[in-house]
């Protein structure tokens, strides 16, 4: 099984190349999405995540409040890595689960799609992996408008994650987004060969 990481910091476009792949065939596991429906009550992962930060970070109704958890976590650098140790262990055997089974169905190649996957320490069980840097104002723009931030908080964001070089150290290829979508797409057609990668037409 030829396993793509795909990662780099949050606003960057991982998410574009991610659905470039699932659009040739290739199926894609979205880490935040396997985050997030880890966390629907009645949760393991919800209930570490409440006895590490409290119950500040739930709704009355049990559910995580995802706003109160990032004020928390965005602004100091150990308790982001807090969060990740809680949480990761539990995302990364979910995500090994879904690898096995595409496997099993016949699947040679699948993508990852993981801001921490070099953190995690699951870049090393990745065929290849692919980093999508961009400028910092250009993600702060599109922070804000994806998640309805104001401009200083989604610099906050942008300031709490790894710079380039980390990514580029960890990385076997990079892609830049410029924010141009067809030259976008353009280096995402010439990097494919180079992964190895078939896709369907």
């Amino acid at each position: 099984m030829k396993i793509i990481g795909i990662t780099g910091p949050t606003g960057a476009g991982k998410s574009l190349l991610g659905n470039y792949l699932a659009a040739k065939g290739i199926p894609v596991i979205d880490a935040d999405e396997v985050y997030h429906a880890l966390l629907i009550p009645p949760s393991p992962c919800l209930d570490a995540l409440r006895r590490t930060f409290g119950d500040t970070i739930l709704f009355p109704n049990g559910e995580l409040n995802r706003q109160a958890l990032s004020e928390i976590v965005f602004h100091d650098e150990e308790k982001l890595a807090l969060l990740n140790r809680t949480v990761l262990d539990m995302v990364l055997d979910k995500i090994r689960l879904k690898i096995r089974r595409i496997a099993k169905a016949g699947g040679t190649v699948v993508a990852v799609d993981a801001p921490t996957l070099i953190e995690s320490g699951f870049d090393r069980e990745c065929t290849s992996v692919v980093s999508v840097l961009s400028p910092s104002e250009l993600r702060i723009e599109r922070i804000m408008l994806r998640d309805s931030l104001s401009a200083e908080r989604a610099r906050t964001r942008v300031l709490a994650q790894r710079d380039d070089y980390f990514y580029r150290a960890h990385s076997d290829y990079v892609l830049i987004n410029q924010g141009n979508q067809e030259e976008f797409s353009k280096k995402v057609e010439e990097l494919l060969p180079l992964l190895g990668v078939l896709p369907t037409q």
